[in-house]
Parts: C-alpha cells; structure tokens; sequence
C-alpha cells in the first residue's frame, strides 16, 4: 500500500513536462566525439540546476583520465569532455543514484530515417521516434522527471539521491569513470538503460578484437606463387565459430533466456589494394562477449589461444602468425550482489505503480552496470525501450513506458531516501 508521501510524489509528475524534456533531450545532437556531447551535459546540469539540487559540472581533465590504469578506454577521441552530477537532499553518502548516459551513436544514412531527421523527435501514437530515444535519453528524461515530481512535492529526503548524467557510454564508459574517479558514489545505483520490461541485475561484458592476417602479394594470374591473407581469415573464422560455441556452453543462469549468452561477431574486414593483387593482408575488427563472472584478462587469453592453436595447424599462419590487438573500449562483466535489496526494492516499486512484476534477465551486452559494481556499488538496469531499437534506423521509445518509468524512480527514491 503506498503512503500519503508516495502518493503524493506520484500525483506531482507532470507527464507533458517530462515528454517536453524527452523532446529537448533528443533534439541535442550528442553524438560521441561531438560538440554537441558537451552541450547536453550543459543542458543536464541546468535543468538539474533549476530543479534545486546541488550540481558538480565540471570538465574532465582527459589526459589525466587516458592515463589512469584503470581507464576503460574509448573509441572515439575527444578534445572536451564534461561530467555533470546533481545531488538533492539529505546529509551524507547517497542513498540511491540514478545513471543515465546522454551520448548517442551516429544516426548513419538519414535516407534510411523516415524523415531524413534522425534528431526530429516527432511523436506518432504515443511513441517518439529519434536517435536517442531508446538509448537512453527516454530513460535521462525519466529520471529528471522523477526529481522533479520529488521536489514539486515538497519532499525533504532524509539521505541525498544523486543524478549521474554521463559521456561516452556507447564506446567504452569514459563519463562513468571520470564521474567516480572523482568521488561520487552512493548506497545503490539504477541505471535507466532500455530494458524492455524488465529488471537487468547483470550484465555481460564485450571487448573489441583486431586480427592482422599475413598473407603473400603476387599477380592474381599467378595466385598459387602468393598466400592470400583473405584465405588464411577464413582459417582463423572457423577457430572463432568453434571457440563461441565453447564459450555459450553452460550459460550463466541470468543469461539462459538468450540464444547466444556471449556472442563473438566479426564487423569489419578489410584486405587488399588492387584487383588483380593476392592480398598480403586483411585486418578484421570484432565484439567477442566476456562472460558473466569471467575477468577481461582471462577472456583475452582464451581468444588470443584459440587464434594461436589455429595458426599452428596451418602450414602458412604456423610461420606468419596472425597478430591479436585490442583496441576500443573494455567492458567488464557486472552482477549484483545476490539477495541485495536493490533488486526487490525495484520489483516492487515497478508494480505499485502500475504493471506486473518485473521479470528478471540478464543481458549480453556491456554497459556502466559493471563500473558502479566494479567500485562497490549494488548497481542494475531498468528502463523504458528495448535495446533492439538501440542504434537502429527505427529507434523509438513508447512514451507510455517512459511515464511508467518516471513513477517507478519516484517511488523507488522515496523508499531509499525519503
């Protein structure tokens, strides 16, 4: 039974409020690497500003960061970059952390876009349609809409709740880094990713490979003379079939639901510089999936043996072995504690405000979960979307879902905090 506080936080968000917040967020083309990266993070600390709580924006000193040992790395340079954190109420360690990441991926061909504007945020039917609707503006706008609906209840929070708004998830988690690098932390952190219904305790992690494959140039017309490079890949494909076979054996319970728990997938592939040359290289970049508990040093080691072990059965790779690099970000896997308070606390604030108990997955892919677990914070994942719209030409998010979600963090700041 929810209380007369509860109730009244409930009844103070402003649903038109919060799909013009959405609106603005969506129009703020946040590409990573961009200017305009910077500007919403300006955007957020206003906006979190005018809410009344106290906010930390501040710019990142990125050659400080690059060189930390523990820098997750990135895949996009930036010359700027700026952190942004707002805390209300209380006295003392956070009870709760809201996360949201504002950077988006690039938009690709806009005549693939409906309306050639990736960033229109036009609205059809109660959804909104835009890069960064799904991921996850819908989930930030969420989030501000939930503190507000606090502050214009005129709730006084007896611990602080803290807002993380942060840069350059999409390829690596910089912003989160340089958020608690400098000091922010809290009691538990929810992360108002895309989530499709349900609550995400866990999260995979992914790391990007580089394979440089040798082969021998010569004159296509005398093609047995040379080794092709593009040849030997297919030697060194067939190794990581089987070795994303092993690794989807015995998935993690979490992770059972899905076909491939820990995916490996080749992205790019380039080889050769003329036509009628055998190519004397290919380079093949590619995701392969850490699995849930496993460190990144020891998923490594199983890639980089299997490209060994292949390249010693071959006659031409035994002798010109490929060479393995990782580049790009680093994304560990991330759990919540078992039995942890945060995952019932969240089931249940999701069903007082108006839907069926949450089912509980685990998900394939990397994301700022397994930085917050990483320092010793109880951290998952929910929030309106699905991540199969993420990073598509048909991104959306139903607003509806994010209305859910804005009653679902009221409730769930009020309980740990108020």
């Amino acid at each position: 039974m929810l209380s007369e506080v509860e109730r009244k936080v409930l009844a103070a968000v402003d649903d038109e409020q919060v799909v013009a917040v959405l609106r603005e967020l969506v129009r703020i083309p946040s590409v990573d690497g961009t200017a305009a990266e910077v500007d919403v993070q300006a955007w957020c600390a206003e906006r979190l500003g005018v809410l009344g709580l106290a906010v930390d924006h501040w710019e990142v000193d990125l050659a400080a960061l690059t060189a930390h040992p523990g820098f997750p790395g990135w895949e996009v340079e930036r010359e700027r970059a700026w952190g942004c954190v707002g805390v209300l109420g209380g006295d003392g360690t956070p009870g709760l952390i809201l996360n949201g990441h504002v950077d988006v991926v690039p938009p690709g061909d806009l005549a693939q876009w409906p309306d050639r504007d990736p960033f229109s945020a036009r609205v059809v039917d109660g959804v909104m349609w835009g890069r960064g609707t799904c991921d996850m503006k819908g989930g930030v706008a969420a989030i501000l809409g939930a503190v507000a609906a606090i502050v214009a209840a005129g709730v006084e929070l007896r611990r602080p709740l803290a807002v993380h708004t942060v840069f350059g998830e999409e390829d690596g988690g910089a912003g989160a880094f340089a958020t608690l690098q400098r000091g922010h932390t809290g009691e538990a952190c929810l992360i108002a990713e895309p989530t499709a219904g349900a609550v995400i305790p866990a999260n995979a992690g992914s790391l990007t490979f580089r394979l440089e494959v040798p082969g021998l140039a010569t004159h296509g017309s005398t093609r047995s003379r040379g080794v092709s490079a593009i040849e030997k890949f297919t030697v060194l494909q067939n190794a990581l079939q089987a070795l994303e076979t092993k690794r989807n054996r015995d998935p993690h319970p979490l992770l059972a639901h899905l076909d491939l728990a820990n995916p490996l997938s080749v992205g790019t592939i380039q080889a050769g510089d003329w036509a009628s040359t055998v190519p004397d290289l290919l380079i093949a970049e590619g995701r392969y999936g850490v699995r849930l508990g496993e460190s990144v040093d020891t998923a490594r080691a199983a890639f980089e043996a299997a490209i060994a072990e292949a390249c010693a059965k071959d006659d031409w790779l035994r002798d010109h072995p490929a060479a393995v690099t990782w580049p790009g970000g680093e994304f560990a896997s991330g759990l919540l504690p078992d039995h942890d308070p945060l995952l019932p606390d969240t089931l249940q604030a999701a069903s007082d405000t108006g839907v069926p108990t949450p089912p509980v997955k685990g998900a394939p892919y990397g994301s700022d979960l397994r930085q917050y677990a990483a320092a010793g914070i109880p951290t998952l994942q929910y929030g309106p979307g699905d991540v199969r719209y993420a990073h598509a030409t048909d991104e959306h998010v139903s607003l509806t879902e994010v209305l859910h979600a804005t009653r679902t963090y009221a409730l769930l700041a009020v309980r740990r905090c108020g």
